[in-house]
């Protein structure tokens, strides 16, 4: 993994770049119910408290793993219960491609001319590692079921 281009890549997550995961994927919505409550639009889910907390989870996430470059294994456990968390709540191993494709759009946007072909290799290789990690969690149902 190409550690340079991670880590010269910081940037923050906005409302603008994080509508591409609902782009992609409406049928995401409903699994962003904070209290119980169902958002309507995924405007309304964009602008919402909770899900603006969520989002700055994920980039420390995201930022845990930059500052762990060397060394993604120490953060084994904590990734592999993010993922039986995100299984309890319904979400599918299938979506988190969405949600890397929405990352490196965010990204490209923030970026500029700086996001390079090897900018976009070395995130999508840290951003499929943490994924990796996390479908460890998933609980894996008999053949059949």
């Amino acid at each position: 993994m190409d550690q340079k281009h991670v880590r010269s890549a910081a940037c923050q997550a906005d409302s603008g770049a994080l509508k591409r995961l609902f782009d992609l994927d409406p049928d995401l919505l409903p699994l962003f119910q904070y209290n119980c409550k169902q958002f309507a639009s995924p405007q309304e889910c964009l602008s919402a408290p909770e899900f603006l907390d969520h989002i700055r989870k994920v980039m420390l996430v995201i930022d845990a793993a930059v500052s762990h470059l060397e060394n993604l294994s120490c953060l084994e456990e904590y990734l592999c219960n993010l993922g039986k968390k995100h299984q309890a709540v319904g979400v599918k191993v299938e979506s988190f491609s969405t949600v890397g494709e929405s990352l490196l759009y965010m990204l490209e946007k923030c970026l500029g001319a700086a996001f390079s072909p090897e900018v976009q290799e070395a995130w999508s290789k840290l951003y499929n590692a943490v994924v990796k990690a996390m479908q460890r969690g998933w609980e894996t149902l008999p053949e059949g079921d």
